[in-house]
């Protein structure tokens, strides 16, 4: 918001000096126009009208730069992600094989400021869509590890967004949130690449889930071990609109 405001003085003051000097000079000879105004008892016309519409516009300016903060959504980029162009696949390490599947996408909208990162939104997973090459275990997953009957969906909630998105081509940020998974919510700092071209942004990120640490069993079994981590890679499309712009 300071920062906001500081770029906004000082293109206020490039713009406006000259006019807030005008200002000030009609404004002590507007004192003398309006005893003779109110003397005459003459409506106010021309140059009075003029002069206080510049007084108007000035003050309002001021009022705005040091004393109103600025709308909120005013300020926000919109980032809504396309289910049917998100792919979240899942990489469960085993000591024979590793098991390999997929999520679906169920729905993600991602808010935030472009001057400061701070962000809002949620971007939800369904958790009854997991499907991998092993039918059997995926029957221990749903069931017994993930419990999509009492838990069927997880929620990722962004706070945060650090680097800069670049008007085209690629960039690196860092996006920190909160992981709902199970039940339990989890601190998350994903390394994200985004490739941008117009308003069409393509986003991938890699990560690990220790989800025997988070309070989940391990599916694995005398014939069939696997690791206490499961590694996600997604990549997922979507629409930006940035402040702004129509949407």
């Amino acid at each position: 918001m300071r920062s906001l405001r500081a770029r906004f003085l000082a293109e206020f003051t490039l713009s406006t000096q000259s006019e807030i000097l005008r200002f000030a000079q009609d404004d002590s000879e507007g004192l003398g126009m309006t005893a003779r105004m109110r003397s005459s008892h003459r409506p106010l016309s021309g140059d009075g009208l003029d002069l206080r519409l510049r007084r108007t516009l000035v003050w309002a300016a001021l009022v705005v730069a040091f004393g109103l903060p600025f709308p909120l959504s005013a300020q926000q980029a919109v980032f809504e992600l396309d289910p049917a162009q998100t792919q979240i696949q899942f990489t469960l390490p085993g000591a024979i094989r590793a098991v390999h599947g997929t999520f679906k996408l169920k729905a993600g909208t991602i808010r935030f400021n472009p001057a400061t990162g701070k962000a809002d939104g949620s971007v939800v997973v369904d958790m009854t869509s997991e499907a991998s090459d092993n039918v059997s275990l995926d029957r221990k997953i749903q069931g017994e590890v993930l419990e999509t009957r009492k838990y069927p969906e997880a929620t990722f909630i962004p706070t945060q967004i650090d680097g800069r998105l670049e008007t085209e081509g690629e960039s690196a940020l860092q996006l920190s949130g909160m992981f709902k998974l199970h039940g339990i919510e989890h601190d998350s700092n994903l390394a994200t690449m985004v490739t941008r071209s117009g308003d069409q942004l393509t986003v991938t990120t890699q990560f690990q889930i220790p989800y025997v640490d988070w309070g989940m069993r391990n599916p694995g079994g005398l014939l069939m071990r696997v690791g206490n981590q499961v590694e996600l890679n997604i990549k997922t499309v979507g629409r930006i609109t940035l402040p702004g712009a129509p949407h």
